[in-house]
């Protein structure tokens, strides 16, 4: 039987070695996915974001760094977590079933150019790849965080930060790394780099 110390000790090696590599392999994925969305966002458009268990609790906390502020002091941005209005989801879930409690927000409040980006440790997710087909059908670009090779959610993303790991600690670690790199990387090209935005765009 390991020790606690030996417990801890692993996750810190192994969390650390898995960061490193991850987030040096994904490093142009991270880039064109801020791009996207914070062209989007100087286009007026908005951020959609789902999740469910802890990555409900990641949709949140990326609203929360959007609409609030992450770095820098800059205006609100518009982002909306679909895992926090609880009378839609249990009148969705009741009326319809829970695999389209996300997906009805997205058809209602979704337009063409905005953003999905949709949590989901297993890629498999039913609520979230409804979630994703109906922001594909409405003429949104899908950032999708995923782990384990992406399961189904890995052919249906424009941009997808699938972390290549087994345990779901961290998976939902690395998610939420990614998730405070694409907000820093948002304001980045909003507030502090907007011809670097300007001039990728022209190249569109």
């Amino acid at each position: 039987m390991k020790t606690a110390f030996e417990i801890i000790h692993e996750h810190a090696e192994e969390g650390a070695n898995l960061r490193r590599r991850f987030l040096a392999d994904c490093a142009s994925v991270l880039d064109a996915a801020s791009r996207r969305m914070a062209g989007c966002l100087a286009d007026g458009g908005k951020i959609l974001v789902c999740g469910n268990g802890g990555s409900a609790a990641d949709a949140q906390h990326m609203t929360g760094e959007l609409l609030g502020r992450f770095l820098m002091e800059r205006p609100s941005l518009p982002a909306v977590a679909l895992t926090v209005d609880t009378s839609t989801l249990t009148a969705v879930g009741n009326d319809y079933g829970y695999e389209d409690v996300f997906s009805r927000q997205v058809s209602g409040l979704g337009r063409p150019g905005d953003v999905l980006v949709a949590f989901s440790t297993s890629g498999n997710s039913a609520n979230v790849i409804k979630a994703v087909e109906a922001a594909r059908n409405a003429g949104m670009t899908v950032v999708g965080l995923t782990g384990r090779g992406g399961g189904r959610m890995a052919d249906m993303c424009d941009y997808l930060l699938d972390v290549p790991h087994t345990h779901t600690p961290l998976i939902q670690e690395m998610h939420e790394a990614c998730m405070h790199l694409l907000c820093q990387l948002i304001d980045h090209y909003l507030f502090e780099n907007a011809q670097a935005l300007r001039e990728g765009r022209k190249g569109v």
